[in-house]
């Protein structure tokens, strides 16, 4: 079978709508075949390039003939970080936000990651995604990870310990989860002051 032919069967398989990447399709043949394999699938609309080196098979609205349903950039820029084996989170802003340490939801959508900063951009929505130390991705999404990324764009003068309630709440977590993710944040990567603040939490909860 000809790469063409293996490249044509394999997408015909890829779930419409789901980004994917071309660079798992090298292993089908040399890449200059591959790509003109894809490039030819792209000019009969096939597949469309949504990212560098990133593709979609679009997806069809019953109801409104000849539109499609395109991944939204942070589709995208999920399969690029699972693609190379980077972490990717919601930024500090995004975190405290989601966890109630501040009312106002962020303008832009931004990640960081341990993988290079880039943008993504499909039609007028675009995500861009920075490159930040590992220290501020430990514990990803888990509790502990919101919080501390929530913590580290605010200042610990500010923060009153009554607010750790709402936290709580929002992440609706049990009261040995409240004293674990204490623990773990006390001995995490934030300065002194943060530190003191913590322990006044963990005082008024225990």
């Amino acid at each position: 079978m000809s790469v063409t032919a293996q490249v044509e069967s394999r997408i015909a398989r890829m779930r419409k709508g789901v980004p994917f990447s071309i660079e798992g399709f090298y292993e089908l043949g040399t890449e200059s075949a591959v790509q003109k394999a894809f490039s030819r699938l792209a000019k009969s609309g096939e597949i469309v390039r949504v990212s560098k080196g990133f593709y979609v098979r679009p997806k069809s609205i019953e109801s409104l003939p000849g539109a499609k349903v395109m991944p939204s950039p942070e589709e995208v820029a999920k399969a690029w970080a699972r693609n190379y084996g980077y972490k990717l989170v919601s930024n500090g802003f995004e975190a405290a936000y989601r966890i109630g340490l501040q009312t106002q939801a962020p303008a832009r959508t931004i990640y960081w990651t341990n993988g290079p900063s880039r943008e993504f951009k499909v039609g007028n929505s675009t995500v861009e995604v920075k490159h930040v130390a590992s220290s501020k991705l430990k514990w990803l999404n888990q509790p502990e990870g919101m919080i501390l990324r929530g913590l580290s764009v605010m200042e610990p003068e500010h923060f009153k310990p009554e607010q750790f309630r709402k936290v709580f709440k929002r992440l609706s977590l049990t009261g040995s989860e409240k004293e674990r993710v204490l623990s773990n944040l006390k001995h995490s990567t934030l300065n002194s002051q943060w530190r003191q603040k913590l322990a006044q939490v963990e005082s008024a909860t225990v």
